[in-house]
């Protein structure tokens, strides 16, 4: 097992390794002695999956388990599921001494993590990531919330988990399209500041897995630690999200989140080059090792588009917007650009 250990405002342990889920039980007293009260949170797939294993051990310690499960999805991560569990977290009468169990991809952590950011102003979650979305990036860093009608992420909190569990065994049941979305957040990290990551993943996933998502795990924490609030080195996971946060929403998010990443990555390091901030090299690595895990490379939609939808997002600040630009193979930086000059930068990126 591989464990990795967060020191934000709250310190916990990420483990990593097979078998997680069904030793969750006895690793959970030592953090929430029994008795107490446990709401486990997933969605529809994930509850038939892997949802009676997480139940079990759970009340063979002696936590009483109550459950909110919600259609699987990006269009459920709404307002109103968040008021739902609020309501259900208040029927059970869930106190500030017992917890929330997120079992599930991003959808679930983000907004299990935001109903227990906010219900009694703060009762403790923790994570159970079942992809590799997930496990390497959204359940790591206390990021939580849910999307509005004009973009993804509005409404949020920071909101840190007292343990992460990486279940790699999960990992066996994703659909091949749902492990590439993964795949994509994993190469992000590559291309931020771990060129020795990118080495790694010229060999098949499957050959380190642990050490992968280890690596991406540490490699966010080191960004956490640096920046919990996101104002500013924190920003630099935002790479590829920009233009793929606007990529998600103009396809009414039929593009799935880790495939509009990899269009974003490449689209941003062409718009880069173009610019004169980028070695000319890069798109084409980029391209190169995303295509290698099946992702997609090319943008559907016209600059125009993608920067009005952009504008909308919570990384602008007034009249500019931070973007996240690579300048050679394994490094990037943030690099703030007037608002009314988005079109054109995307532009560079479309050529």
């Amino acid at each position: 097992m591989k464990t990795v250990t967060v020191k934000a405002s709250k310190i916990y342990d990420v483990q990593i390794a097979g078998g997680l889920l069904s030793a969750a039980g006895e690793s959970l007293t030592k953090l929430f002695p029994a008795p107490r009260k446990v709401m486990l949170i997933t969605d529809d797939t994930v509850r038939a999956l892997w949802g009676d294993r997480l139940i079990a051990t759970l009340k063979d310690v002696g936590y009483t388990v109550s459950e909110f499960v919600f259609p699987h999805g990006e269009s459920s991560k709404t307002a109103a599921t968040i008021v739902s569990m609020w309501e259900a977290l208040a029927k059970e009468n869930l106190t500030r001494t017992d917890f929330v169990a997120a079992l599930g991809g991003g959808v679930v952590g983000d907004m299990a993590g935001f109903a227990a950011a906010t219900y009694l102003r703060g009762i403790p979650f923790v994570q159970f990531p079942t992809t590799l979305l997930a496990m390497v990036d959204s359940s790591v860093g206390g990021k939580t919330g849910a999307d509005l009608a004009v973009g993804k992420n509005l409404i949020g909190a920071f909101h840190q988990p007292s343990a992460v569990f990486c279940d790699t065994d999960t990992l066996s049941t994703l659909p091949d399209n749902i492990f590439a979305d993964g795949c994509a957040e994993v190469i992000k990290y590559g291309y931020i500041n771990d060129p020795e990551l990118l080495e790694l993943l010229k060999k098949p996933f499957a050959d380190a897995p642990d050490e992968i998502i280890a690596r991406c795990v540490s490699d966010k924490r080191d960004l956490v630690e640096a920046d919990e609030r996101d104002t500013g080195a924190r920003q630099l996971l935002n790479l590829g999200h920009t233009a793929g946060h606007a990529v998600e929403a103009l396809s009414d998010f039929t593009i799935s989140h880790g495939c509009a990443v990899a269009i974003g990555m490449v689209l941003m390091a062409k718009a880069a080059v173009t610019a004169g901030l980028c070695e000319a090299d890069v798109p084409a690595h980029i391209e190169a090792m995303l295509k290698a895990y099946h992702l997609p490379t090319k943008c559907p939609y016209g600059a125009a588009e993608l920067a009005q939808v952009a504008l909308s997002d919570k990384k602008r600040k007034g009249g500019s917007i931070t973007l996240v630009l690579p300048d050679r193979v394994g490094n990037s930086r943030l690099h703030p650009v007037p608002a009314d000059s988005l079109t054109e930068f995307f532009e560079g990126g479309l050529k």
